[in-house]
């Protein structure tokens, strides 16, 4: 049975991990990122080798246009939609404390990171409605990645944290709305995972590790959160709609 998933900012990091999990899990692909899909092809590549079909759209989340472009692809292309993960996140470009950062900094993040995912899920959401009453058994769900930032206050990158917080709201709101469809809703919290977004504090975290901030002395890495999101896709958890899967290598288990 063919199934398809979009996953936004899936050519690099953890969306590009999360990709890869799905696609050994027999999903056709769609990714999308800001960048040409020449920069994505060595991706795409990968994701193609197992004989899934990967198909890239360039496309900005937080612009209301690429959201509509995006989906427009994917009912030429596959004419169908399972599993829809909102990965596609940013930074701050410069990390301020609160007392300095900017309007500019805070939109811009924003918008990719929140309100973007939220209209996303707004337009996927009516289309898998659309699936489901033409289809009563037909597998749907939505996968949102958030952040041990949700609740951990950063205050040299708050921005971030309040976009992620407000995407653990997002999903229980959807989560709520999409029950009586029976269309499950998830949210994924990644810890300190390595990837390009966290280049820059490497040698911070490497430091912090090796005294035991986590439980599991390890970087998370973009695989982690791939076999979780494969999990949830799958539907091994049907009963659990708005629920929050930790993948912190016990980053926020409270601890004496």
């Amino acid at each position: 049975m063919k199934r398809v998933a979009l996953v936004t900012g899936g050519s690099r990091g953890i969306g590009f991990g999360i990709a890869t999990a799905l696609a050994r899990d027999g999903f056709d692909l769609t990714v999308c990122g800001v960048r040409e899909e020449a920069a994505a092809a060595e991706a795409l590549a990968k994701l193609r080798a197992g004989g899934r079909e990967a198909l890239y759209v360039q496309a900005d989340v937080s612009k209301s246009a690429d959201r509509q472009k995006l989906v427009a692809a994917i009912r030429e292309r596959f004419g169908q939609l399972n599993v829809l993960v909102n990965n596609a996140g940013i930074a701050p470009r410069i990390r301020r404390d609160i007392l300095e950062a900017t309007e500019e900094s805070f939109d811009e993040v924003l918008g990719v990171n929140l309100r973007g995912p939220y209209f996303l899920t707004q337009l996927v959401a009516r289309w898998l409605i659309e699936q489901k009453k033409a289809q009563p058994d037909f597998a749907a769900s939505i996968i949102n990645i958030s952040s041990v930032s949700a609740t951990m206050a950063s205050v040299g990158r708050g921005e971030y944290c309040i976009s992620k917080a407000g995407i653990s709201m997002a999903t229980q709101l959807w989560a709520a709305r999409l029950g009586e469809f029976g269309i499950p809703v998830y949210e994924v919290r990644p810890g300190i995972a390595k990837t390009d977004m966290t280049a820059a504090v490497q040698a911070k975290y490497d430091k912090l590790i090796a005294e035991g901030l986590l439980v599991q002395p390890r970087w998370g890495t973009p695989e982690d959160t791939g076999r979780a999101v494969a999990m949830l896709a799958r539907g091994d958890l049907p009963y659990s709609t708005g629920q929050v899967i930790m993948v912190d290598g016990g980053l926020t288990l409270p601890r004496l």
